[in-house]
């Protein structure tokens, strides 16, 4: 099984990072393989509803987000992270995931998702309402901890001394793991859940 975790912090070994690490050592004790891709500090391009992905399979413009597109295709699970300076998501990261999400055609149904946001002190579940939407969309399982997962810290590593914040991160990397395997025993005594053809409406006649 394999995660794949985007970084959204333009500091590559910041905050962000150290809670991601919290994960990533749960799931190497769990035999589950990780990949973090650094993507907060890339010069990414907002998606501007060109629909030309519809025609090529992938977004036009193409960056590091076709890159993730491939990987996450083959991840059981997605992990996004986040620092937080205006009660929302890195700019650069939501570039990423409006465009990851919207351009991919391939089935996420069933793949589990988690977000985590790191800051000072406040908008931590605000912006972490916003990641946890790309999920619900997508049809993914949210994977939780004991708690929103939220940890504080500003300066460079303070957010090792939110002890808290860290054991929620490793719990929710338990959490996501136990998921995940369930999920994969269930597909093979189960297999899926029925899809139906989707319906498409708007408020406008």
């Amino acid at each position: 099984m394999k995660v794949l975790m985007l970084n959204g912090s333009p500091h590559t070994n910041g905050n962000t990072a150290l809670a991601l690490g919290q994960l990533e050592a749960i799931f190497e004790q769990e035999n589950i393989k990780t990949e973090i891709i650094q993507v907060g500090s890339q010069n990414v391009h907002g998606c501007t509803a060109c629909y030309g992905c519809a025609k090529l399979g992938k977004c036009v413009f193409d960056d590091i987000v076709n890159k993730i597109a491939s990987k996450f295709k083959r991840a059981d699970g997605l992990v996004v992270a986040s620092p937080v300076y205006y009660a929302a998501p890195n700019a650069t990261l939501s570039a990423v995931l409006d465009r990851l999400f919207f351009s991919t055609q391939f089935d996420k149904a069933m793949k589990v998702g988690a977000a985590l946001t790191v800051g000072r002190r406040g908008g931590l579940s605000t912006a972490f309402d916003q990641l946890n939407k790309y999920f619900m969309i997508s049809g993914m399982p949210i994977a939780t901890s004991q708690y929103w997962n939220c940890a504080h810290g500003q300066k460079p590593g303070e957010v090792l001394q939110d002890e808290e914040g860290m054991q929620i991160m490793r719990t929710l990397a338990r959490h996501m793991a136990f998921l995940m395997k369930s999920i994969a025993l269930g597909k093979e005594a189960y297999g899926v859940p029925e899809r139906e053809d989707f319906i498409a409406t708007n408020f406008v006649r």
